[in-house]
């Protein structure tokens, strides 16, 4: 069945396996057309540098720029932006800043090692990437949220230069963002955007030295971009549109999750937003505060085309039908808005960030609640994780085998060697044996 705004579906019903499997499918990120044009684009950045960049910047964001000082911010712009915006927004920046940073340090990783019963030393070393680049999205809205959930876990790991890009339409650009980059460490900054920009942090121009990682969000042509320069440079992933699903026993005020699905279906209309509950006459309830909220929503277009391409009201028979379906879909963000949240917690086995309760609305984690808000999307949060210190770090491993220690390792490994025929690692194992006895 389906409303005016959303589909009704019963997971008791005939048919109801194909109409979820139909929810799984995340909209394409690329077309041929898409494909190729990004193609060109990060050819023509990787091969003319700044003068693809400034030719590009003018054509896609009605600019006039003649030279690349245009486009370069520096440490006294962004102080200045931190100081011309309102006050009371300078302090939530600065509040949520601080509990992003508290929640990543505890993330960090330290080198270690040990010997093991023959003397030889294993370990692992720990270092911070030299140099990551962090895409901001600009154009119909801005993301000062963006750069500290980006920039900061990359000065809590250590890194030493962070690059900012972000699009300025015509330009302009939101000064909270600005600020928001001093705030974060951000290094270097430069008011460019879309597949020209991820192509000259990958290869890099005379202007713009080009990074060892890009993270951060953006439209389907940066998605793309991103999934092209991939191997070049490292990437934290290909995001698809936001995503939201809630589980809901009809203990928590049905107008605060409405609310809680329109803030996911406004970002655009490919977002996803989706309620599960066993409880019909509150799934009623819902779908009539939708009716009743939606005109009153500033993007309610947006939000009534996510609601109509993505979104469903689904009955469930129980609690743990809810999180089983909930696990097949990975949802980037998962809701569970029921009376005891924890007993469900360890059932869950798929999500990108996991809200419990009825205060845990996801827009708080969206800004100020401290974990990242880069999350796995389109059902990767089977294999993907939250965004994190970890992914500014890289791991060595360190090896030092003893005399006592290649006995026996160079024996192990020269029998494996022999069973996969490659005759020079068994000879190199051996060699070592009667030098160390």
């Amino acid at each position: 069945m389906t409303s005016r705004y959303l589909a009704r579906l019963d997971a008791m019903e005939d048919g109801f396996a194909e109409d979820f499997a139909r929810l799984m499918v995340s909209p394409a990120q690329a077309d041929t057309t898409l494909v190729s044009r990004v193609a060109d684009i990060i050819s023509a950045v990787s091969r003319e540098g700044d003068k693809a960049l400034l030719r590009f910047t003018n054509d896609f964001d009605s600019r006039e720029v003649t030279e690349m000082a245009q486009l370069t911010l520096g440490s006294a712009e962004l102080e200045e932006a931190a100081n011309a915006i309102d006050p009371v927004v300078h302090d939530a920046l600065c509040a949520a800043a601080e509990r992003i940073r508290s929640f990543h340090e505890r993330q960090l990783t330290s080198t270690w090692q040990y010997e093991d019963a023959d003397g030889s030393l294993l370990g692992q070393r720990v270092s911070a990437l030299d140099r990551v680049g962090i895409y901001v999205p600009g154009g119909q809205a801005s993301y000062p949220s963006s750069v500290l959930m980006n920039a900061i876990p990359a000065t809590v790991a250590g890194v030493s230069d962070i690059v900012m890009v972000a699009p300025a339409p015509k330009g302009e650009i939101n000064p909270v963002v600005l600020a928001a980059a001093g705030l974060a460490g951000v290094t270097e900054a430069y008011t460019i955007g879309g597949a020209q920009a991820v192509a000259a942090l990958a290869y890099g121009t005379e202007s713009i030295g080009g990074v060892d990682k890009i993270v951060g969000p953006g439209n389907r042509y940066v998605a793309e971009a991103k999934r092209q320069v991939f191997g070049r440079v490292g990437i934290d992933m290909v995001a698809g549109p936001s995503e939201i699903l809630i589980i809901a026993d009809g203990s928590v005020d049905p107008k605060w999750l409405t609310l809680d699905m329109f803030a996911q279906a406004e970002h655009d209309e490919f977002a996803q937003a989706v309620l599960l509950s066993p409880d019909e006459s509150y799934l009623d309830e819902i779908a009539a505060r939708i009716a009743e909220q939606l005109p009153l929503m500033s993007r309610a277009a947006v939000i009534a085309k996510s609601l109509k391409n993505r979104g469903a009201l689904i009955k469930v028979p129980d609690l743990d039908a809810a999180v089983r379906l909930s696990n097949r879909l990975a949802p980037e963000h998962l809701e569970l808005a029921v009376a005891e949240p924890r007993a469900l917690l360890d059932q869950i086995t798929a999500a990108g960030a996991i809200f419990l309760g009825a205060m845990s609305s996801e827009a708080l984690g969206d800004y100020c609640a401290g974990p990242n808000h880069v999350l796995p999307t389109a059902g990767s949060a089977r294999f993907a994780s939250p965004l994190g210190v970890y992914d500014f770090q890289r791991r060595s491993s360190v090896i030092e085998i003893s005399p006592r220690g290649s006995l026996a390792l160079g024996e192990i490994a020269a029998t494996l060697a022999d069973a996969e025929s490659l005759q020079a690692h068994g000879l190199s194992a051996r060699a070592r044996i009667t030098r160390g006895s």
